[in-house]
């Protein structure tokens, strides 16, 4: 099943290039908001799925095309991102050590949004395609033969990022939890329609050319090891993200007015825009491209604008 938020958040589920408004259907969870509705359908999924699958096949859906889509899960209790969590095409001899990041919910938006990249020093702004788990019954310590039954589905996630921020070696949280800086959508599609969620591929576009194209094959910590270890450290939710990582050798910079688009097998196409009012610019180069033509650093350096490097 594929679920949507749409319009003022009403909930519904995709059939095809229709949605069936499912809203009136739920509404006896107990809840304030949207960001809880959901959280509560999931934890209560089984309950409600025939009622939701009966609705789904009445038909009577409203066309796609008409709609706003909204993040189906606006405002998740916990975001932990995976961290170095590819072996980069196999060119990593080995996994790097197991690692995660927390990002903040309210970096959360939707299909049809825009990542506003903020006015700070960053030496490029980057936005990484992910698998992203989502978890459907609370996880405390659990081992990673029996994490995979703690899976309720997965979404598309685009993990931004603003580098190089000063001083160094206190980044991470500034660099990744910015506003609008967790794109995900369009869907929440079920485990059930994910056979192997370890052999998906996944493409990302900027403006039209392919610059990430990697299969989750490639993850270097595996799902039930990720949940294992996370798990240890805290409780997950019914609700939470889990974004498994990327492989870096396809990243290239965020600019002002781009059409971003990501698409994992089976969970549709989430399109973003991104809006930067510096107007700040960077070659088109993927982070591979960069190290093929021979050039210094991991990326590509600003060409022009704010916070551009001085031509001596």
């Amino acid at each position: 099943m594929k679920l949507v938020y749409f319009d003022d958040f009403r909930l519904g589920v995709l059939a095809g290039e229709s949605v069936v408004d499912v809203t009136s259907l739920v509404q006896d969870i107990p809840h304030s908001g949207p960001h809880d509705l959901i959280g509560g359908l999931i934890e209560r999924f089984e309950r409600y799925r025939p009622r939701l699958e009966a609705a789904a096949a009445a038909g009577g859906g409203i066309r796609l095309a008409g709609l706003r889509l909204r993040p189906p899960l606006p405002r998740p209790v916990t975001i932990d991102c995976m961290a170095v969590n590819y072996l980069e095409d196999g060119t990593l001899k080995e996994p790097a050590p197991i690692n995660a990041f927390h990002k903040a919910p309210s970096a959360v938006i939707g299909d049809g949004d825009t990542m506003v990249l903020p006015d700070v020093p960053a030496t490029i702004f980057e936005g990484e395609a992910e698998l992203a788990v989502v978890i459907g019954k609370r996880a405390r310590s659990v081992g990673a033969a029996e994490a995979m039954s703690h899976v309720f589905g997965y979404v598309n996630f685009i993990d931004g990022s603003a580098r190089g921020l000063p001083p160094a070696g206190n980044t991470f949280f500034q660099m990744k939890s910015r506003d609008t800086f967790a794109p995900t959508g369009p869907c929440l599609v079920t485990a059930d329609e994910i056979p192997d969620p370890h052999r998906l591929q996944i493409r990302l576009w900027v403006n039209g050319v392919l610059k990430q194209n990697f299969n989750t094959s490639d993850m270097a910590h595996k799902i039930p090891r990720c949940l294992e270890w996370l798990s240890s450290i805290h409780t997950l939710e019914p609700g939470d993200i889990v974004a498994t990582g990327t492989n870096h050798r396809g990243l290239s910079a965020f600019q002002d007015g781009d059409l971003v688009e990501l698409e994992t097998e089976g969970l549709g196409r989430l399109h973003i825009r991104v809006k930067d009012e510096l107007k700040r610019r960077w070659s088109r180069d993927t982070r591979l491209e960069h190290k093929q033509k021979g050039l210094e650093g991991a990326a590509t350096p600003q060409l022009a604008g704010k916070y551009a490097p001085a031509v001596r």
